[in-house]
């Protein structure tokens, strides 16, 4: 914004694309300056603003009026979130002039003005804000026609009796084109791909002529057709086809018709980014003139070889889906990635992109983009998220933002703080330093409580009983983002995915990288690295062909399909000591069709050299990986236990090294941490307050209670004094379980005495209710129960760890239900102490306490999901029949009220 507003009109727009340029794409230099250690412990206890999560803002619709646009955005930079995304989506309710509700067209001026309010709000209120280039996801909409829209190649076999003379073409439809037809001997399915005969003659009136044969035969016509793909959850006035990502013209067309268009609401004020969400245009593998292309690129014609491409099991099917993939990556990098980032910066803004999935994009198609960014919290196997955070480091981008929480704790209001936590934390350990939180449901006024929700997705607005806590979570979430923008990555091994196999396996109808490396890359094989003390980036072919390997270590996981360039490029990385390690088996293949025998030789001879080489060895299974990167490099962080589910990010500053260390299960680990860091001190950081303590030298203990996170700093400058190591548990002051008063506020429940802790479920007076219950009690305390304590705490237990649900994916939930249902703030004599939302459960009170009566006040919060529980679900039954099923509910059926309120036993204890 700040660039925007110091050129002086648009005479100057060719120095603004010169400095923005410069400004987003040439970051390596900003990433490693040498960053203080000292200046970064100080603002580690108050992080800048630009570190603070950001939501996904849904605008359902979009039904927006100004007074709520500018009442959301207040209330969450009041809950600490640093910005929004706007994202329009599928409507919510029908147009109802009674309640001055109507959905604005999607592009309509009056939306358009919707836009340039809540950007002109969030500016006035020091917010950053993002604007999504289309509506739902992929790009799309009414404006792209059908030969625009996203294409797949598709055979279509008909039989041939024996004897006919011709063969019945499949009817050619709109936007539809026939590439070339095969025929071969054989019925129905069984014939032989490799070795179909190429058909020239013309289709007329229908049909193709054919020489008569006495024997049974097929014909595959292969026929270039749209997908149909629409596009998912779009606003009103925003459904239609998605575009072909490997068409220029497709996307310029998008560009002018609605990024453009987008661009008139924010004046000379245009968004910090512009966004482009998952990748997911499914079975797109073809363009109008990719054979073309391919010969011009491949340097051969395709069209010969359709059958063997499409379902052939020859080992020349391999090599041609190979050059079909790369030219792929090719298109969809020159005709998509690059004009928009393009676009972008001719904009004055940066070009903000989850860069996976379909089509097939690989990890250095992030180059070609502004801010790459991640989804999954998978740490512990192949994820996107890696994806994004490996190319960031290669290619010097110091920011990485992830779309955070979008499959947490279904259903919708069931997600709590620790879930939000124990999911950022996996996110930060795969080198994450942006959230955007998914997301922020727009609610209409007057719309009943808890108010609206995306289809699958968490909530995180004001609406959420739990919010009171809200600006404790983000400020944990902001510190850890701060902290891990600093300095340089330190990981020590790169991986090198297996680009050229990938490829090798595609089909048609299935061309992702990302997705191919699910099967690729084993979670065998990550833990194998993480578990034996390191941490892991990804690292392609295209990388080292830009930038080398700049890591100690590179593993080649059952890699077979490589070319000579990459392997000679990996024996001049040994030579200057770099360490290799081949899992399985080495390189044995040349990756695609052309002299494919030839440059099959020179692949194993070089492979041959390089693994005879004093640097490189190779293991037979992943689980021998970890032995062998010890022996190959000092593990940097070794646990004597635990290493299975505390992880760590390591980052290097001037004059020291930052660790990010998170314990990622349900129970506790204690254990001892032997670090490779050799700096003269050593401290202990505390994510939640920003408190600095001194830790002694040596190995440093663990005792990480469930979901618990710790930075660990080595520097050669002392920053706090160490403290002497206690085991001390604590001494019991008093037994406070009992005895408390609770009231309900906006509940029909009047106060009343709780003599043991219980969930207020218990109760048919409060079974159903989702809010704030407020506990009070008097406590006595002479001086003698002062005497001598360091400080005092409220303990309200450790938890109660759960199994894995079924229903619910892998670690999108916290498995551990608290002792508190689902978040606390806890006054000491009319003052707030603190609030209560993740283990340790356990609360220092800051010396509020003192000798005679003191008044405790505990304000605990649930989530929505009681009060949905008592109501019957929405009816969508007209909607749906006005727009269209645009999305159903998840997991919104037979709702259960959930425990809620404090659950087992409270004490005040002392702490030497």
């Amino acid at each position: 914004m700040r660039l925007r507003q110091s050129l002086q009109g648009r005479g100057l727009r060719s120095i603004g694309l010169i400095v923005l340029s410069c400004g987003i794409l040439c970051v390596h230099a900003v990433a490693q300056r040498p960053v203080d250690v000292a200046s970064v412990q100080r603002s580690f206890v108050t992080p800048p603003d630009d570190a603070r999560p950001m939501m996904r803002w849904w605008w359902f619709g979009p039904g927006v009026v100004k007074p709520e646009l500018e009442r959301e955005i207040l209330a969450m930079k009041a809950g600490g979130i640093g910005g929004f995304e706007i994202q329009p989506v599928y409507p919510m309710a029908l147009d109802d002039q009674t309640k001055n509700f109507r959905n604005l067209p999607y592009l309509s001026d009056e939306f358009l003005d919707a836009v340039k309010f809540a950007s002109e709000t969030a500016n006035k209120n020091g917010m950053r804000v993002d604007m999504t280039l289309a509506s739902g996801w992929p790009y799309g909409g009414p404006h792209v026609p059908i030969d625009q829209a996203s294409e797949q190649l598709k055979a279509i076999t008909v039989e041939v009796a024996p004897g006919a003379d011709f063969v019945v073409a499949p009817a050619i439809g709109n936007g539809e084109s026939l590439v070339a037809a095969f025929i071969a001997d054989g019925a129905g399915k069984q014939f032989d791909s490799d070795k179909m005969t190429r058909l020239t003659e013309e289709v007329r009136n229908g049909r193709m002529a054919l020489a008569p044969k006495p024997e049974s035969r097929v014909v595959e016509f292969f026929v270039a057709t749209g997908t149909g793909q629409q596009v998912k959850r779009a606003a009103v006035d925003a459904d239609g086809f998605v575009l072909d990502h490997f068409s220029r013209t497709a996307v310029d067309n998008h560009l002018h018709t609605v990024a453009d268009r987008l661009m008139t609401a924010f004046g000379d004020k245009p968004p910090y980014a512009v966004f482009s969400d998952s990748l997911e245009v499914y079975n797109a593998d073809w363009t109008p003139d990719l054979l073309a292309e391919f010969q011009r690129r491949r340097g051969y014609d395709l069209a010969p070889y359709l059958p063997q491409l499409y379902s052939g099991t020859s080992a020349i099917s391999g090599a041609l889906r190979h050059d079909w993939g790369v030219t792929l990556t090719e298109l969809v990098d020159e005709r998509y990635l690059t004009p928009v980032n393009d676009w972008a910066i001719a904009h004055y803004t940066r070009f903000r992109s989850q860069t996976y999935g379909h089509p097939a994009v690989s990890l250095s198609s992030n180059n070609l983009v502004a801010l790459p960014e991640g989804e999954g919290p998978q740490w512990k196997s192949f994820s996107f998220t890696r994806w994004a955070t490996s190319a960031s480091h290669l290619y010097g981008r110091p920011v990485t933002s992830a779309e955070t929480w979008t499959w947490l704790h279904s259903p919708a209001f069931r997600a709590t703080p620790l879930d939000m936590k124990a999911e950022a934390d996996c996110f930060f350990l795969e080198g994450v330093n942006q959230l955007i939180g998914h997301g922020w449901p727009y609610t209409p006024p007057g719309v009943a409580e808890p108010g609206w929700s995306f289809y699958a997705a968490a909530v995180f607005n004001d609406h959420n009983p739990w919010w009171s806590v809200m600006p404790d979570v983000t400020k944990y979430l902001q510190r850890m983002s701060y902290l891990l923008r600093q300095g340089k990555p330190a990981n020590d091994v790169a991986l090198l995915l297996p680009n050229d196999d990938a490829y090798a396996n595609f089909k048609p109808g299935t061309v992702s990288l990302s997705d191919e490396m699910k099967k690729l890359i084993s979670p065998a094989l990550m833990q194998g690295i993480l578990s034996a003390g390191y941490n892991v980036d990804y690292i392609d072919a295209e990388a080292i062909k830009q930038v080398g390997v700049p890591y100690p270590v590179l593993i080649l996981p059952h890699v077979e399909r490589l070319s000579p360039e990459t392997l000679k490029t990996i024996a001049a990385y040994t030579e200057h000591g770099g360490k290799v390690i081949a899992v399985g088996s080495t390189p044995d293949l040349a990756p695609g069709f052309v002299h494919a025998e030839q440059v099959t030789a020179e692949v194993k001879s070089l492979s041959k050299a390089l693994f005879a080489g004093p640097h490189a060895q190779v293991v037979s299974q992943d689980d021998g990986l970890g032995a062998a990167l010890q022996q190959a490099v000092q593990p940097d962080m070794k646990l004597s236990s635990g290493s299975d589910v505390v992880g760590f990010l390591h980052r290097k500053l001037e004059g020291a090294d930052v660790y990010f260390v998170a314990n990622t299960s349900n129970h506790a680990v204690n254990a001892t941490a032997t670090f490779r860091a050799n700096r003269k001190f050593a401290s202990s950081w505390n994510p939640f307050t920003g408190v600095t303590n001194g830790l002694q030298a040596g190995p440093v203990k663990m005792e990480l209670a469930p979901y618990e996170s710790r930075v660990i700093v080595f520097s050669d400058t002392t920053l706090a004094a160490p403290e002497a190591a206690s085991t001390d548990k604590g001494r019991m002051v008093a037994d406070l379980s009992h005895g408390w008063e609770v009231r309900f506020p906006g509940s029909e429940k009047t106060q009343h005495s709780l003599d043991a802790p219980a969930s207020w479920t218990d109760d048919p007076g409060t079974r159903f209710f989702s809010g704030e219950a407020v506990y009070t009690k008097n406590v006595t305390l002479s001086a003698a129960d002062l005497a001598g304590a360091k400080r005092l705490v409220l303990d309200f237990g450790e938890g109660t760890p759960v199994s894995v649900d079924p229903k619910i994916k892998s670690g999108t939930r916290a498995l551990l239900d608290g002792p508190i249902r689902e978040a606390a703030i806890v006054s000491v004599n009319g003052k707030r102490v603190g609030s209560v939302w993740h283990p340790p459960y356990v609360l220092d009170l800051g010396g509020e306490l003192h000798a005679g009566e003191n008044r405790i006040e505990i304000r605990v919060s649930n989530t929505a999901i009681n009060e949905l529980a008592g109501r019957a679900p929405a009816d969508y039954r007209l909607l749906w029949a006005r727009y269209g099923q645009r999305f159903i509910p998840q997991d919104m059926d037979n709702l259960q009220p959930l425990p809620s309120g404090i659950l087992g036993g409270v004490h005040l204890l002392e702490m030497k």
